[in-house]
């Protein structure tokens, strides 16, 4: 239903022709997309996490077209410089990649290449030291392997059926749900293990298996088209860490482990996560202490002059693998979508 009604809104901005009508009063001065995997499209019909995914060849084409259009493809250096210098003669794209997938490296950054466009890779150095924890495909895959699953919740121990592909689906977004309602990180990253251990899912083999090691994100740093952010050490929701010691240690870290992997002190943030439920004002806060250029959350929204007042907290656009249209992306970019979103509100920093 959600899927349905956001598709019909796209659609309805695109073929009446508001998104072009709007663009002026609500585009901005530039957007940044987000993604993260970008792969062929898989057969499976279970795939709760498919919304991160996009093909290679709907990056090319959004690529392409890119190339082609009157708005400049530039770097996160050069965007926290047309900040600061005011320069907004030419509308931007800045265009991000969170976690340092392998399929990123395999089947993004040739067409990159190609087009000579960069981009950035926000790293969270945990996922290529192999000690990272993608409890969210850890869920999936324990849901994938298994046909009944039982699992402690308030204490008591509850079963749940999933068989077929409708009650895998069902089940997978209610224990999301569950999860990302608890308060904490340490409670959410216990409760997976848990169920891991239980159904025999390896959580270091899903790192292994999905993530870039120290060697491939070297061969991606040396390219001056790419840029390597910092997105924590072990991937945390910042916001449900109650000890702020705790949250500059996981963003400092970071930025250290990178800059002596690589050479080079990374200069942007990335929120992990990144929704208000993940990062807020004490994040931005502690970002800006650390002397940051800038950090990117997940709130929908395109940029605005007003950003260069709030730089730890920038908002995105989802490159979403549920909405694999160019069209749709064109709305998004547009600003028309997110300012409905955001009730026509240009900063969401609270």
């Amino acid at each position: 239903m959600k899927k349905t009604i956001i598709r019909t809104g796209l659609e309805t901005l695109y073929f009446s022709g508001m998104h072009h009508l709007l663009r002026p009063l609500v585009g901005g001065v530039g957007v940044i997309l987000t993604l993260h995997h970008v792969r062929p499209a898989r057969p499976e019909a279970f795939q709760p996490n498919r919304l991160l995914e996009v093909t290679p060849k709907f990056l090319d084409r959004l690529l392409r077209r890119l190339k082609r259009a009157r708005i400049d493809v530039i770097s996160l250096d050069e965007m926290h410089q047309r900040f600061v210098s005011g320069d907004f003669k030419r509308r931007f794209v800045c265009i991000t990649f969170d976690d340092g997938y392998k399929d990123v490296k395999q089947w993004a950054y040739p067409l990159f290449k190609q087009y000579e466009l960069p981009f950035a890779l926000y790293i969270p150095t945990s996922f290529p030291d192999r000690l990272g924890e993608l409890w969210w495909v850890a869920l999936e895959a324990v849901i994938a392997q298994n046909s009944r699953i039982g699992m402690l919740i308030d204490g008591k121990e509850q079963f749940f059926e999933c068989g077929s592909v409708a009650e895998k689906r069902e089940l997978y977004d209610a224990i999301y749900g569950y999860l990302r309602s608890m308060k904490t990180e340490d409670e959410v990253r216990k409760t997976v293990r848990d169920l891991c251990a239980c159904y025999h899912v390896d959580i270091p083999a899903l790192c292994r298996d999905l993530c870039m090691d120290w060697g491939e994100i070297a061969e991606l740093a040396a390219d001056p088209l790419v840029t390597i952010g910092a997105h924590t050490v072990n991937h945390m929701m910042l916001k449900k860490v109650p000890n702020d010691d705790t949250v500059r240690a996981e963003i400092e870290m970071s930025r250290s482990v990178l800059e002596a992997a690589l050479g080079r002190r990374p200069e942007h943030l990335s929120y992990p996560v990144g929704d208000p439920t993940s990062a807020g004002p004490r994040e931005f806060r502690i970002a800006a202490e650390l002397g940051f250029k800038t950090a990117v959350t997940t709130r929908p929204g395109v940029l605005f002059k007003v950003h260069a007042e709030h730089l730890m907290a920038l908002p995105r656009v989802s490159v979403n693998g549920e909405f694999q249209q160019q069209r749709y992306l064109k709305v998004l970019m547009s600003g028309a979508a997110t300012a409905m979103w955001n009730g026509f509100r240009r900063v969401n920093a609270a």
